[in-house]
């Protein structure tokens, strides 16, 4: 047996006998996790009864990979910038293109953002970029302390090292260090802007511990909606508080849909009065076409061999789907007809995650369903992506006080601040995706033997 394979077998053991000996420790963890700010209207974070667990080779794997994308990811931003052809391929809207070109005042697009991956048979896989903040750095922290000193656990680490990677605290250095760069002075009043209710999570427990924390650090802070936004002489304000930092939570699709250039957050930022992070230029990382061209080897062909390794080894193959030639794995290839006769290879996705637009896994649908999504794929702005398997594992859950077990795939998202990794968070889901009360974020943390 594996380390890993080894310890979660070891953890479920002890799981089974405190459950056998009628021990109070889950109601224990449900109690602390009400007191940390983790649950909320008679709900938890989630169910999951144990840490989702990286070992020190897989998680120092994930950060060197994903820093040497960060690098190449920076590369293809800054073509793209220079590039009118490179920015087409993109797809971006004609508004996401104006709020893209404005300098937000500092060097990186993304000052704070996660990608989303999966270990599968011990290599790990770049499933799609993301322009988010990592705000549930703060969340997995808590919940990982909170597990850290469970019963369970207690027993655990007496055979076994475990540890949390630093999870928020950098983010504080990150904002500080981009607000010093983009010409700020003293510390910043931060606003934490999304939309309310179901489109954004501006009442998420994520938000109110980013907010609670934030101010643990000594920096204003306030959860905002685009509402109530207001510019003038200069400044942007809510009501009659000053704002000079805004932790951007919305997408600017979003924002363009619901509002339109003379937003006051896009007068703000256009006359470089207030300090977005993210700035609009992370919103390529929300096109899943960038996938596409960090596997084009034309376009790569320059890079760094690091970065051109960490492509090769964590991007599936991708290409933007068009009628025409392309390169699969170098081979020229007309791409509708190589879709059509490799399903059980490929996946679809869109471009960008909307509620409107799905993804379509090859594997899981018959020839008449894939036609039907490949030419959805053709009239909107979607990639066609070589298959991965997202291996699912057995997690304990805690399913209305009883101990079960399912099978659960775990994303990890490693934490990026300036272009470096500073720990990971983990999200549960079942296979084939679709709503479950199972699903949501586990503890977690590092493995080592002792």
């Amino acid at each position: 047996m594996t380390l890993l394979s080894e310890a979660i077998a070891r953890y479920h053991r002890i799981l089974e006998e405190l459950n056998a000996a009628g021990s109070p420790w889950k109601e224990e963890v449900r109690e602390q996790m009400r007191q940390r700010g983790l649950e909320g209207s008679g709900s938890g974070v989630s169910p999951v009864l144990r840490p989702h667990f990286l070992t020190r080779r897989q998680y120092d794997s994930l950060a060197a990979n994903a820093e040497a994308l960060a690098r190449a990811i920076q590369r293809v931003n800054q073509l793209a910038l220079s590039d009118p052809g490179v920015m087409s391929r993109l797809a971006l809207l004609p508004g996401e293109r104006m709020l893209v070109s404005l300098d937000p005042g500092y060097s990186t697009p993304a000052v704070a953002s996660v990608l989303e991956a999966v270990v599968s048979n011990g290599h790990l896989h770049l499933s799609s970029p993301r322009a988010d903040l990592p705000r549930g750095a703060v969340a997995s922290d808590v919940l990982a302390d909170v597990f850290l000193e469970s019963a369970p656990m207690k027993l655990f680490r007496k055979r076994y090292k475990v540890s949390r990677p630093p999870g928020a605290k950098p983010l504080v250095t990150s904002l500080l260090k981009a607000w010093k760069e983009f010409g700020g002075t003293g510390k910043p009043s931060v606003a934490i802007l999304d939309f309310p209710g179901p489109l954004g999570a501006g009442e998420s427990r994520e938000d109110a511990l980013l907010e609670e924390f934030l101010r643990s650090q000594g920096l204003e802070a306030s959860r905002v909606f685009p509402d109530e936004l207001e510019f003038s002489g200069g400044v942007l304000r809510r009501g009659g508080q000053r704002i000079d930092l805004v932790l951007r939570g919305l997408k600017a699709q979003d924002l363009l849909m619901r509002y339109d250039l003379s937003h006051p957050l896009v007068k703000a930022c256009q006359q470089r009065k207030v300090c977005l992070v993210n700035s609009f230029r992370a919103e390529v990382l929300r096109k899943r076409a960038l996938l596409a061209l960090l596997t084009d080897e034309s376009l790569t062909a320059s890079f760094p061999a690091d970065e051109r390794k960490a492509i090769r080894s964590t991007i599936p193959e991708t290409r933007v789907v068009v009628q025409g030639k392309t390169t699969w794995h170098g081979e020229t290839v007309d791409l509708v007809d190589f879709i059509l006769k490799n399903r059980t290879r490929l996946v679809l996705r869109p471009n960008e995650d909307t509620s409107e637009l799905h993804a379509t896994d090859g594997a899981r649908v018959d020839d008449s369903a894939w036609e039907r999504a490949l030419r959805t794929a053709l009239r909107f702005p979607y990639v066609v992506q070589e298959r991965v398997e997202s291996p699912a594992a057995p997690f304990p859950l805690d399913y209305f006080g009883e101990l079960t077990y399912r099978d659960m795939i775990a994303d990890v998202s490693p934490h990026f601040f300036l272009g470096k990794v500073h720990g990971f968070s983990a999200r549960l889901s079942p296979p084939g995706g679709g709503f479950s009360s199972a699903a949501g974020m586990a503890p977690a943390l590092i493995l080592e033997s002792k």
